[in-house]
């Protein structure tokens, strides 16, 4: 008995060393575990099954904006909005595992925060971990960051707009600058001119009140050297966060003249003209520097995000298009060609560029509604055709002519939509596109409300980096006042020529009959005036038939018959033409031919010709000299020029006088027998050889006429 009692003992003694050191591993466990508690950044507190705080960290007291003495004690539930409900909560969770979600917590200050929550059950027993996390600023960091997309957005479809709707290069600039200004929140922003010697201006600025203004001040070479002149040709865009910063690799000299503006920061953008908008080969396209697009800061250093670098430039590329409109004001054709073929450029690399950025799902669904938005305000069909010819994307502008919802247009396939007569006309173009081709044609349209419509389609390819046809855009404008116009005035031609034209020549030579005497003998006055009337006939003659040359070539209805032919052998037979009048009038011919080969129709070069000759000898004054000169420029193009010494033409007028009707002086030109033709036809004649025509002249000293024609190479 005494062996078990001793055994009894020291078993008991020994339970109680180890319940002694399981007691000590656990206070020195919480002694660990206390400071990690207390100093986690994350708010953490544990409550009981009713959501009762029991324990609460310092991370905690600050969130919720409480004293420990405050919150320990009570609910949860009292410190969030209604909406959530701990015990809902609680019995949602399986024992052992996890439950993260959202709440508003109110703070005693009125300040609303947004928490995300994690809730661990049973930790230990009827006892659960909640850990918060403030997660406020990064909801309203996306929010900024949607609302600065949707911003982005609007801008850019309002600059859109204003582009399609308004031919006012003016007030483009001016609500771009405002409009960048805006959401980009910059001191200054501002449109900068490059002129060809190298100097430039800033024509369009939108400046915060307390700084100073750059509009209109011009700028020497030194500013902006032909070195980054080239290097923004080339498409570079510039980002300097500071100016002041040896990185940002700007001259000393530079840094203290941009000093006087305040400009802290600043990011540049170039502003590209294509001079070849009529070729479609890309290879031969060429880019000018046309200007740049600014935006300063100017308190302070400011580092340019990609969001910003991405505006700048595709609002570049809206101003890009406002230029090359604003060239092409004359040709409405022309005009409405180029605008939708770069605009078409502009949505697909928008497109592309949001689809390359946005890679999940939800966000590239999000780009497609932009661009639709964009389309859907264009009065043109949009559409995008797939290799099968079915429609994969169209525009409002579907549903409102066709009458039919853009689900039900939406994979079928174009014989379907436009019917079999409208499908035979396109079938060709259609095929010609998906071979690759860029094609542009008219059509005639039926739709369903009977109403017939004329159309000006545009075919072109998408075509993938392995150079194979995905499909074609297409783009469809509305030409049917355009050829209504086009019937009145064959119309109005047709009646000259037979009503006018007629009766003009059986009076002229009724005119000249009587002139030679062969009916009687006039007394001096009556034959003054029959010389008068028979000048104005005369007049009224030429008048008639440069009126049906000009509507001949521009309906497009004659055949030029063009060849080889010799400038140097043009030259001679206009002047030959016209030597009888330029000794009539005192005026000296002299030609200087070279022997350089065109491709032209010879009768419409040397009526081009003598049409500049004759109004040089005829405002060249007696004992006077008119040049007719060629020389090759570049191997590339042949250039004319004919000189003269006469009065000049005034500078505001030299583009104007080749429109029809157009003269430097009414009264001067009437006494010289002019009909404000001959320009007109000379253009119309230049542009259908591919080439261009200007004048340059100085007042008092005469003018010169130079047009251009490409050289036949062999």
């Amino acid at each position: 008995m005494s062996k078990r009692s001793s055994s009894r003992q020291s078993l008991r003694t020994r339970n109680q060393k180890s319940g002694s050191t399981t007691s000590n591993h656990r206070q020195e466990e919480q002694q660990l575990l206390q400071p990690v508690f207390e100093k986690a950044c994350d708010a953490i507190a544990v409550t009981d099954n009713l959501g009762c705080l029991l324990e609460i960290n310092a991370a905690a007291c600050q969130l919720f904006g409480l004293s420990r003495k405050a919150l320990v004690g009570g609910l949860l539930t009292d410190f969030t909005d209604a909406d959530f409900n701990f015990e809902q909560v609680r019995l949602s969770v399986q024992t052992g595992n996890q439950q993260t979600g959202e709440l508003y917590l109110l703070r005693p200050d009125g300040i609303r925060r947004e928490v995300e929550y994690t809730l661990t059950l049973n930790v230990v027993p009827h006892r659960h971990l909640v850990i918060l996390r403030d997660i406020t600023d990064r909801k309203e960091a996306a929010q900024d960051e949607l609302w600065c997309q949707r911003q982005w957005v609007e801008l850019f479809s309002e600059v859109t707009l204003k582009i399609r709707q308004s031919l006012q290069l003016k007030e483009i600039l001016r609500a771009t600058v405002t409009e960048v200004q805006r959401i980009l929140q910059a001191d200054r922003v501002l449109i900068y001119q490059v002129f060809p010697d190298g100097t430039g201006k800033a024509i369009s600025e939108a400046v915060l009140p307390e700084y100073p203004q750059i509009l209109d001040l011009e700028f020497p070479e030194e500013v902006f050297p032909q070195e980054y002149q080239q290097l923004y040709a080339q498409g570079r865009v510039r980002a300097i966060a500071d100016v002041h910063n040896p990185d940002a690799g700007l001259a000393n000299c530079l840094i203290e003249f941009i000093d006087q503006f305040d400009i802290k920061a600043k990011l540049i953008v170039p502003i590209l003209q294509n001079l070849n908008s009529h070729q479609q080969n890309e290879s031969k396209s060429q880019n000018q520097l046309w200007g740049l697009l600014i935006a300063h800061h100017c308190d302070r250093p400011r580092w340019w995000g990609d969001f910003e670098l991405e505006l700048m430039q595709q609002l570049a590329d809206q101003i890009s298009i406002a230029l090359a409109q604003a060239q092409l004001l004359e040709n409405l054709e022309e005009i409405v060609e180029v605008r939708t073929a770069e605009l078409k450029d502009v949505n697909r690399n928008l497109h592309q560029e949001i689809n390359d950025r946005m890679q999940a799902e939800e966000a590239l669904r999000r780009s497609e509604e932009q661009l639709r938005l964009i389309t859907n305000a264009l009065p043109v069909l949009i559409a995008y055709v797939d290799k099968r010819q079915r429609y994969r994307f169209n525009n409002q502008a579907y549903e409102d002519w066709l009458g039919q919802s853009l689900s039900e247009i939406h994979g079928c396939h174009l014989q379907d939509v436009w019917g079999e007569d409208c499908y035979q006309r396109m079938h060709s173009h259609v095929e010609a596109a998906l071979s690759g081709h860029v094609v542009t044609y008219e059509n005639e349209i039926a739709l369903r409300n009977g109403i017939s419509r004329s159309v000006n389609v545009t075919y072109i390819p998408h075509v993938d980096e392995q150079n194979t046809v995905k499909g074609f855009f297409s783009l469809a404008s509305d030409i049917s006042d355009r050829k209504a116009i086009e019937r009145m005035k064959d119309e109005f031609i047709s009646v000259v020529s037979h009503e006018l034209r007629t009766p003009l020549t059986s009076l002229h030579s009724a005119l000249k009959i009587l002139a030679t005497g062969r009916l009687g003998t006039l007394s001096t006055d009556g034959q003054q005036m029959l010389e008068i009337a028979d000048e104005n006939t005369e007049r009224l003659v030429r008048l008639v038939n440069n009126v049906l040359d000009l509507q001949r070539i521009e309906s497009g209805n004659f055949t030029m018959e063009k060849q080889a032919c010799n400038a140097a052998d043009l030259m001679i037979q206009a002047t030959e033409a016209m030597q009888p009048m330029a000794q009539q009038h005192g005026v000296t011919l002299v030609t200087q031919p070279v022997d350089i080969y065109i491709w032209v129709d010879s009768d419409y070069m040397v009526q081009a010709l003598t049409n500049l000759l004759s109004n040089a000898i005829k405002f060249s004054s007696p004992g006077g000299t008119v040049w007719l000169t060629v020389e090759l420029l570049q191997q590339s193009e042949v250039l004319f020029c004919v000189q003269d010494e006469g009065q000049g033409i005034p500078q505001g007028k030299l583009e104007s006088i080749f429109e029809r009707f157009q003269q430097v002086d009414s009264s001067d030109s009437r006494k010289k027998g002019g009909t404000g033709l001959g320009l007109a036809i000379c253009r119309k004649i230049i542009e259908q050889h591919e080439g261009r025509i200007w004048a340059e002249s100085t007042l008092g000293k005469g003018s010169t006429f130079c047009f251009t024609l490409p050289a036949l190479h062999s």
